[in-house]
């Protein structure tokens, strides 16, 4: 495979030749004087426009198939738990959910650096077949009824899906502010075919061994990670990323004057508030649904409409970023969280429960994104795979500690406990997002100036 980048001022063309390799190194050519009417900028550009498109279609789907073993895990993990355990345990029924953002949060650097040595199709296959170990496994904790054998097993899960949460930085590595904005809306609309097929596929093979419940579940989510492992067989290398590995010389920064931008811990600060929020919320609601008189179906049926509130909003959210800015998107999605939390309080009505999982799931997906996009303001292309990793090691150290606190916090305080908890660390984050709004804006006034 040939991939070029054109100077129109001599036409000079470097060429990258792949060899057909999915990996590192790639061979650069300078290609100088009378060049043959293929090698035009046009041409240059339309192959590198339809590999990115391409590329970023392919993982749509994928995280259509990937995305959905985190549904099927939020809605038969902490059921399985409580399953597992006797009634005096029962605090520990969320440490399976737990257990899989632990995982997610030890493959948060190893993953990007995996997918640089590697590339990124081979990379996420691994991750694929590391989810499929991980259900197996999780299946046949629950037929021996061992549930530290179980937490293990969403441990696996939990590292694969790390892989998953990749999908959208590989769509948004490359391109104007517009087209990652864009791209990371693209594959995370993906997930909403995965709030169909993960709760749907939960709810229709639970029951598959019994008499013991759940475990047909995961049998079903190993079917769709081989779904998803074949999706990803279509990934071409990106083209930008090879021109990357050839040419980029340029000396990352430490991290540590990277952290030290206000638009990096902020974006940090907003992405973690609302993904620990939503799985501190969203842990607890199955249980919590079970528990005020609501049948299993209804905690699942639950979750699905929670996940598909979570990435329906991604037809439009790159649209919003592009036209209102990150920072208002993100303020939005977290007044989103005020409302979730007040209609959790309102009742224990069916209604209540469902409606403030769709509330939780929007507010999440408009303040996720945004912060995602805020973040890519913080790092060059040499320093995305450190920077990222850095991100979800973090987002995901935290996500763990919400899981396992969900359940305690339903345990001692029941569902409004849990509710309760989003007002203040979600204002908190809105009141850091109106600093840096006006510390931005003032660098910009001066720099007029």
């Amino acid at each position: 495979m040939v991939i070029f980048i054109s100077n129109t001022t001599n036409r000079n063309i470097s060429v990258i030749w792949h060899d057909n390799s999915y990996a590192p190194p790639y061979r650069l050519y300078i290609l100088q004087g009378n060049l043959p009417k293929k090698f035009t900028e046009e041409i240059c550009i339309t192959i590198i426009s339809d590999n990115l498109s391409r590329n970023t279609f392919v993982l749509a789907i994928a995280q259509a198939f990937g995305g959905s073993i985190g549904a099927i895990a939020i809605s038969l993990g902490a059921l399985s738990g409580a399953f597992l355990l006797t009634n005096d345990q029962q605090a520990l029924a969320t440490s399976p959910v737990a257990a899989y953002a632990i995982g997610a949060a030890l493959f948060a650097l190893p993953v990007p650096i995996l997918c640089k040595n590697f590339g990124r199709r081979l990379g996420f296959s691994y991750g694929t077949l590391l989810g499929i170990l991980g259900a197996a496994m999780a299946c046949y904790a629950l037929l021996k009824g061992q549930f530290i054998l179980f937490c293990i097993a969403y441990l696996l899960i939990g590292c694969s899906s790390a892989f998953v949460q990749q999908y959208r930085f590989a769509a948004s590595d490359h391109g104007s502010d517009a087209f990652k904005s864009r791209a990371i809306s693209l594959v995370l609309t993906g997930g909403v075919l995965a709030a169909i097929l993960g709760p749907q596929t939960a709810l229709y093979t639970k029951d598959l061994l019994l008499p013991t419940p759940f475990a047909g579940g995961f049998l079903g989510m190993i079917v769709l990670l081989i779904a998803a492992l074949f999706v990803l067989a279509f990934l071409k290398p990106s083209p930008v990323a090879a021109i990357d590995t050839a040419l980029d010389s340029a000396t990352p920064r430490p991290l540590i004057e990277i952290i030290k931008q206000p638009v990096f811990f902020i974006a940090l600060l907003c992405s973690v508030s609302c993904f620990a929020l939503m799985t501190f919320m969203m842990t607890g609601a199955p249980l919590a649904i079970t528990h005020h008189g609501h049948s299993q179906q209804h905690a699942i049926i639950g979750i699905q409409w929670h996940v598909m509130a979570m990435y329906a909003p991604s037809f439009v959210t790159g649209k919003l970023i592009v036209k209102f800015g990150k920072i208002p998107v993100i303020a939005t999605g977290l007044l989103l969280l005020f409302m979730c939390a007040a209609i959790a309080l309102g009742g224990k009505e069916l209604w209540n429960f469902w409606a403030a999982l769709i509330f939780l799931g929007i507010g999440w997906n408009f303040g996720f994104i945004g912060s995602t996009a805020l973040l890519s303001e913080s790092y060059r292309d040499c320093e995305k795979n450190n920077v990222q990793g850095l991100h979800d090691t973090i987002l995901f150290s935290f996500v763990a500690c919400a899981a396992i606190l969900s359940g305690s916090t339903f345990h001692a305080f029941g569902w409004n406990g849990i509710a309760s908890a989003l007002f203040p660390i979600a204002g908190l984050s809105i009141l850091a997002l109106l600093w840096l709004y006006f510390h931005q804006s003032t660098n910009v006034k001066q720099t007029e100036i």
